[in-house]
């Protein structure tokens, strides 16, 4: 299958990993088999995280809280985010699959729009206040590391 890498943007983010799914049936689990919802500063806070329910599906990432949420939904929305990620390589696909809600993690390599067979098209975000469809950010991995 030929798929084409297109770098938008170099990345680097440390951040707690709040959820992870695993996909191996949809058009692009072949690319990328490991989505991660990742949160940072006060989104990685466990006395916040504690507050929040967090979950994955069909390659989103959801919240919810009871009553109010723990912080403003603005710092929510522009603190986390759900993440494609493709590995750099077998060993960085293994490291992937192997992490837990909790690990904090370094990642670092490049925001990417990918192309591929039969008009496969999937463009990454570029910015931290979308929401949606479109929003999440497609990151091919070169490295990665647990703190």
């Amino acid at each position: 299958m030929k798929i084409s890498y297109q770098p938008v943007a170099s990345f680097e983010l440390e951040a707690r990993v709040l959820a992870k799914r695993l996909y191996r049936y949809d058009a692009a689990a072949a690319i990328s088999p490991v989505d991660l919802a990742l949160g940072w500063g006060r989104m990685s806070d466990t006395d916040v995280l504690r507050k929040l329910k967090i979950w994955q599906a069909d390659r989103f990432y959801f919240y919810a809280w009871f009553r109010e949420p723990p912080i403003p939904l603005g710092e929510i929305v522009a603190s986390s985010t759900n993440m494609h990620l493709i590995p750099g390589n077998p060993n960085i696909e293994l490291r992937l699959k192997r992490l837990k809600p909790g690990h904090l993690v370094w990642i670092k390599g490049y925001l990417v729009h990918v192309t591929g067979p039969r008009g496969f098209s999937w463009r990454t975000s570029t910015v931290r206040t979308d929401t949606g469809n479109g929003a999440c950010e497609i990151v091919w991995v070169a490295d990665l590391r647990v703190r």
